[in-house]
């Protein structure tokens, strides 16, 4: 006795969308994947180039972002905010954020100058040596919209922040600063904050992880498809 395909037509239909919907979601995560590996690419040719000098005018942040620059000017201690929930080695602390305000200008950049260590107490917040001359800082360039995961519902509290929003900050400090964060590397400045900033990977592997997933579930549709319309012939 042989097989006969016998498909339905809603089912069939059903079984069209559904392979269409994951082959998408399927290509879309190998995209994603190509996107990281060419701004890691990106990341690793910037590495090895000579620092840059952030002009005193506006920049846009596409054109530096992960660049190595250098910057010249004065740190504006009293604008000093802390990025809660910060691990090193399993102990937690802060992230030190300094606005710097550049030679002989009025704009600014806000520097990650590393982690410190916070107390049991947290309403007492680490003391923080903040050179009153002026300095150069080296670093690399990040987005300055930081996003965490938060405990709380209250992002700011005083002067401890749980995300950083450049926007945000502009409009309470009343400073202006450049669309951008530098992560401040290691300096002749003796300030106990740690600077090891942990160095990405492109993190396509995961994605295209998800894309197999993808396409793996587009395979077993069709093949649960195949099975629940193939049947002997003669029956019901």
């Amino acid at each position: 006795m042989g097989y006969q395909f016998k498909p339905r037509l809603s089912l069939t239909l059903v079984t069209i969308l559904a392979i269409i919907l994951f082959a998408k979601l399927g290509t879309w995560q190998l995209s994603r994947a190509e996107e990281k590996e060419t701004q890691f690419a990106l990341l690793e040719q910037y590495a090895k180039q000579p620092a840059v000098s952030i002009p005193a005018t506006g920049v846009e942040l596409d054109d530096y972002l992960y660049r190595q620059v250098e910057v010249r000017g004065n740190f504006v201690a009293e604008h000093t905010i802390f990025l809660d929930n910060k691990l090193h080695q399993g102990v937690v602390g802060y992230h030190v954020l300094t606005p710097l305000q550049l030679v002989n200008s009025p704009m600014h950049v806000m520097i990650n100058r590393g982690w410190i260590a916070g107390s049991s107490d947290r309403s007492i917040l680490p003391e923080v040596v903040t050179p009153a001359e002026q300095v150069v800082i080296t670093g690399i360039v990040d987005s300055p919209w930081i996003k965490a995961l938060s405990l709380s519902d209250e992002q700011v509290t005083a002067n401890v922040w749980q995300n950083f929003d450049l926007d945000l900050y502009q409009s309470q400090s009343g400073l202006t600063l450049q669309p951008l964060l530098l992560l401040q590397q290691d300096s002749e400045i003796k300030d106990g904050l740690m600077r090891q900033w942990k160095k990405p990977d492109s993190g396509s592997s995961k994605n295209i992880g998800y894309a197999f997933q993808w396409f793996s579930l587009a395979v077993a549709t069709l093949i649960i498809y195949l099975v629940l319309n193939v049947k002997r012939k003669g029956s019901n």
